[in-house]
């Protein structure tokens, strides 16, 4: 039986969510069934990190950070041509769903993000007019969290065309005590602190803000809590910022990019996610319950379909920095709690949010766009 050829286009520049799902696919991906090859724009960082997990990759000039233009339809119409796909798969790329529907191939959209819908989308005549064009330039449309389908069905997209599926990741496994103990030391983190990390871009919507006011309050309530902010973001230097205005440059450090996040992810006492914008399925909070690192999230967006209240962690009110402090607190306070909760975090990961139970998700969308060829 020959290979179905899956070109998959992506338009980001720089490693984000979508490419870390990509990446994490061909970890697991079928490769007896399924010939796999991205294209994403020139100079890209995405390229390295997926040639040397086997893709074969090509640079397009054109599409970056952006979904779509008309230059760009013609350009991906080019390389479908040479490249001859029975499947493109899109990651929010408006222009290579065209491309691959002028093409005659099958096409698949995966929507990643989801975001406060606009007026215009929510009612007619552009929320008939998205409709369309969702629909008509997608055989399957993949949600990565229920938050996502919603998001698509408020702009006017029939639930009958959407399968929603949770991403998953490869497990990430904890550092050694030797190594943990160096990682704290390059972290500043003092001997008794409590350590809480945030893994996530530094922009607005993220929450750094609330996450900030939080851990002055638990300061102010004698707690010895130490904030290890990790990535990078337009909204960096507002947020150092109010770190110094707040007097919390003692406690708190900024680590910038961080590639190695199991080595981060290991000395965590409790992972943040205070996003109030932006959030389907957080990669982050995934892989640190692979390794038992149980997560306290705002209830916004796909967080409560990640996080199970009082299982393996906790929810608390989006944009409420006080409930933040007192789930944090409370589980300082109750060291059997946060330990039961990192167990059955691991639990709960391995029984949904792997990437071989993601991998063979997404084959099977592939499998249907494949039928109704």
């Amino acid at each position: 039986m020959s290979r179905i050829r899956v070109l998959n286009i992506i338009s980001d520049t720089n490693i984000g969510g979508a490419g870390r799902v990509l990446m994490n696919y061909l970890r697991f991906c079928d490769r007896e069934r399924y010939e796999v090859s991205v294209a994403l724009p020139r100079g890209s960082l995405l390229k390295a990190p997926l040639e040397q997990l086997g893709a074969q990759v090509y640079e397009v000039d054109g599409i970056a950070d952006r979904s779509f233009d008309r230059g760009d339809i013609r350009l991906l119409k080019g390389l479908i041509a040479r490249v001859k796909p029975d499947i493109v798969h899109t990651h929010g790329s408006l222009s290579g769903r065209i491309a691959g529907r002028k093409m005659g191939c099958r096409v698949v959209y995966t929507r990643h993000c989801a975001f406060p819908v606009s007026a215009k989308l929510r009612y007619p005549p552009g929320r008939w007019v998205n409709k369309w064009v969702n629909e008509h330039y997608a055989d399957e449309i993949i949600a990565v969290s229920p938050a996502a389908a919603q998001n698509l069905t408020d702009a006017g997209i029939s639930p009958k065309r959407i399968t929603t599926m949770m991403n998953g990741v490869e497990a990430v496994p904890r550092s050694s005590p030797e190594e943990q103990a160096a990682t704290r030391r390059a972290c500043g983190v003092q001997e008794g602190e409590f350590v809480l990390g945030i893994l996530a871009r530094i922009e607005e919507y993220k929450g750094h803000m609330d996450i900030l006011s939080a851990v002055k309050q638990l300061r102010e309530e004698g707690r010895q809590v130490r904030l290890l902010i990790a990535g990078t973001g337009g909204f960096e230097g507002t947020v150092r910022a109010r770190c110094t205005e707040m007097g919390l440059d003692g406690c708190v450090t900024f680590l910038g990019f961080v590639e190695r996040v199991g080595e981060l992810l290991s000395i965590l006492d409790l992972q943040l996610n205070a996003s109030y914008g932006t959030e389907t399925s957080s990669l982050s909070i995934l892989e640190g319950l692979s390794m038992g690192v149980p997560a306290v999230v705002s209830d916004y967006g796909g967080n409560p379909w990640l996080i199970d209240d009082g299982e393996d962690g906790l929810l608390f009110r989006t944009r409420d920095s006080g409930d933040l402090a007192r789930c944090i607190a409370r589980l300082m306070d109750q060291p059997e709690l946060l330990a039961r909760m990192g167990r059955r975090g691991q639990e709960i990961f391995q029984a949904r949010f792997t990437g071989e139970i993601m991998a063979r998700n997404i084959e099977s969308v592939y499998q249907a766009a494949m039928k109704g060829a």
